[in-house]
């Protein structure tokens, strides 16, 4: 390995902070994750944040970590990608005073006294709830005004790592899609929506374009890394768009993008919006182009959660053999996903199954019948997506460790009557759209990924049946909540 130039790369996910070193040519040589520490806030009715300078000294120890395992690397780069939405707010002196990840909705109790809810669908390309960035921040400015007063820049999680590195304060087009506060057809900060919301443009960071180069590593972090002092710091995105990214799908391709949550999202060339508002409409990593998408919520997240409770020590090639032996009439499940015509997620859910318990049921059982949950979550969502801009090819693309399941694979394809088609970058897609993104700013040449299997549908027709009885199950649940 010695001489290799490679990359470092931070992956802030919902669950997990991952550091990976990676060749230039997409080769991952180590990479490293930890869960991120989140605490809950009791002045708000559902609030989850981090603190900031410890998730920065995870990362720290992350990267020292993932270095170690390639002490010949020469880093020519860093880069970063982080869930959407979430933020970290910073004073004028650079302290970070409060990390709010995606799953903070500290500004619901402020959702109702927003009044032209069609202007921010019409400017900001989604219907405003207490998900996006700028309702956090008005949760702070209303219970905390002493730390709102204090607020000199807001910015994305990665876009917060890049000024950890660099001191460069950004924010990437990408990224600021999701704040509420940002005009996506025109590609730029919204005068009118910092207005609706009460929030000073003050607190706007630059907007960066994914690719940009913020500048070179601070000193003291490069000698504390023990890394190049040269390395560049180049600007990252979302982490949906930066998988996507190491896809390479085609012009009018939809791609399912299977982690924690599972956005559903075809790239576009223009603004295109939903009259019906199920849909959001951000900026893609490049230039000119969109990302439609319609997005099934909390998913992957039930499993990987179920996975701990029944499988704790086991790989996921056990579940998948064990996942041969159950069957549709064993276990239902709903379990919080998002519907897109829906005002708010599942927060009831659970299994439903023949009482007296068979003993047929088995631990199996459960897990398939969460993986048909998601299958017929991302099915119900494409439908929107479809409806708004139609999708003719034959295959879908998919990515994220979700899709690790060949049984959900197999159900995405049998719902659909498509094939679905996944690359040799699906595993850590986002972690190596990072490396296309330092590739393409270094001006290295990207290699292209390759196709790694393709699930075509069976039963089409069998499995649209099991679709509508999922549908009651979940009706069932809606009642329950309410």
């Amino acid at each position: 390995m010695a001489n290799k130039e490679g990359y470092l790369i931070v992956d802030i996910g919902t669950g997990n902070a991952r550091v990976a070193v990676a060749g230039t040519d997409g080769e991952l040589w180590s990479i490293k994750r930890e869960n991120v520490h989140y605490e809950t806030d009791a002045n708000y009715e559902e609030s989850i944040y981090f603190n900031p300078e410890d998730l920065w000294r995870q990362i720290l120890k992350l990267a020292k970590e993932a270095l170690a395992e390639a002490p010949e690397v020469t880093i020519k780069a860093i880069t970063a990608t982080s869930q959407r939405e979430g933020i970290v707010i910073i004073d004028p002196s650079g302290k970070s005073l409060l990390g709010m990840p995606n799953i903070d909705h500290r500004g619901r109790n402020w959702e109702k006294d927003l009044l032209d809810k069609d202007l921010v669908y019409n400017l900001s390309g989604r219907y405003p709830t207490s998900l996006f960035s700028a309702f956090k921040l008005v949760g702070v400015r209303e219970v905390y005004p002493e730390m709102y007063a204090q607020i000199d820049k807001f910015m994305s999680i990665s876009d917060w790592i890049q000024y950890q590195f660099s001191g460069v304060p950004c924010y990437e087009h990408s990224q600021a899609s999701e704040t509420l506060l940002y005009d996506v057809e025109h590609k730029q900060w919204s005068a009118p929506l910092a207005a609706l919301f009460n929030i000073s443009t003050s607190i706007f960071p630059p907007l960066y374009q994914a690719t940009d180069i913020l500048g070179t590593i601070k000193p003291e972090i490069a000698h504390e890394l023990g890394i190049n002092p040269e390395a560049k710091i180049v600007v990252g995105g979302g982490d949906t768009q930066l998988a996507i990214r190491s896809m390479e799908p085609s012009a009018n391709d939809v791609v399912i993008v299977s982690g924690t949550t599972t956005p559903i999202i075809k790239i576009v060339g223009q603004y295109e919006k939903d009259e019906d508002q199920r849909t959001w409409t951000s900026r893609h990593i490049d230039e000119n182009n969109f990302i439609l998408e319609a997005n099934a919520g909390v998913t992957g997240l039930n499993y990987q959660r179920l996975k701990e409770i029944f499988y704790p020590n086991e790989g996921y090639e056990v579940i998948e053999k064990e996942l041969e032996d159950a069957t549709y009439s064993q276990c239902v499940a709903s379990l919080g996903s998002l519907i897109a015509d829906e005002d708010e997620p599942l927060t009831k859910g659970g299994f439903i199954f023949n009482a007296p318990v068979s003993h047929q049921l088995t631990r199996g059982s459960f897990v398939f019948a969460i993986l048909w949950d998601i299958a017929c979550s991302i099915y119900e969502n494409y439908k929107f997506l479809d409806a708004v801009s139609p999708h003719t090819e034959s295959y879908i693309w998919a990515c994220g460790g979700g899709v690790e399941s060949r049984k959900l694979r197999q159900f995405i394809a049998n719902l659909f009557g498509k094939s679905i088609k996944i690359r040799d970058t699906f595993r850590q897609a986002s972690v190596l759209g990072g490396v296309f993104v330092c590739n393409d700013a270094l001006g290295v040449a990207n290699k292209t990924p390759e196709l790694l299997e393709e699930v075509f549908p069976k039963d089409h027709e069998e499995f649209e049946k099991l679709y509508q009885e999922w549908k009651n199950a979940r009706k069932t649940f809606k009642q329950v909540a309410h």
